[in-house]
């Protein structure tokens, strides 16, 4: 009866809102992402980005990363370490923190993600003259 009357997606919802923190929280995280899911925590990476899994799910979005909180908007998937992108995109059913197989060598670059876009990215100086310039009103013949 109560799955006719709809309590038990009324439960979900406030499970979702006791997961995320509270109201507040549970707005911000809708606010962010577009999306409120109930899940397990499975682990945490270095740059405190939160991994999540709920096999109730689709296969395929099962899985999901709440990025770190000081990111606000500005986060996107090159921002995810090699290790948690294979758990995430279904390479391999152990995450990271439980599986020991991928070693670490000193030589191997740390985690870096991609700049392209953003005032940061290097832009490198061009010797050759533009073919098209800005009309400036105050320049005169």
């Amino acid at each position: 009866m109560a799955k006719f009357i709809g309590l038990d997606r009324l439960g979900k919802i406030f499970q979702m809102i006791r997961q995320s923190g509270g109201i507040k929280n549970a707005y911000m995280k809708l606010y962010r992402y577009d999306d409120l899911k109930l899940g397990t925590l499975v682990g945490t990476d270095k740059y405190g980005n939160r991994y999540y899994e709920n096999p109730y799910y689709f296969y395929g979005r099962n899985r999901w990363v709440e990025y770190a909180d000081h990111l606000n908007l500005e986060y996107d998937g090159s921002q995810i370490p090699a290790d948690w992108y294979g758990w995430m995109h279904y390479k391999t059913d152990l995450p990271p923190i439980r599986d020991g197989s991928r070693p670490k060598y000193k030589w191997m670059a740390d985690h870096s993600e991609n700049l392209s876009g953003t005032k940061e990215q290097y832009m490198p100086y061009s010797t050759t003259p533009p073919k098209i310039e800005a009309w400036d009103p105050k320049k005169s013949k």
